[in-house]
């Protein structure tokens, strides 16, 4: 079956925002790391669970836009989604990084 161009470029917006998904949701999973720390083998236990949430996840979104048919746009556009999102990781860290410092600065000002 062929799909219109405009079909898949809105499949490949769709993708992009799961691979934004996905990258986001293990950053939430880092976070929690963070926040308790783990054991080694839990470290282990929630990756797997996460690899196995994230591979229904993406095959479900997979299935739903492209009818069961691997479509490469698509597995373009998941990878492209998590390297978009890292790089706005990187943005939001030097951004609040500059703010804290300008309002450290201001504060001593006072």
């Amino acid at each position: 079956m062929m799909l219109g161009i405009g079909k898949e470029a809105s499949i490949f917006l769709y993708a992009v925002l799961t691979g934004v998904v996905t990258f986001s949701a293990y950053q939430i999973l880092v976070l929690f790391r963070k926040l308790i720390p783990h054991h080694i083998a839990a470290v282990n236990a929630e990756d797997f669970l996460y690899w196995l949430g994230i591979s229904a996840y993406i095959f479900r979104q997979m299935y739903q836009t492209t009818y069961g048919s691997i479509r490469w746009f698509f597995v373009l556009g998941v990878a492209v989604g998590n390297i978009l999102a890292y790089f706005i990781k990187i943005f939001l860290k030097k951004t609040m990084s500059k703010w804290k410092k300008a309002l450290e600065k201001r504060s001593q000002n006072r």
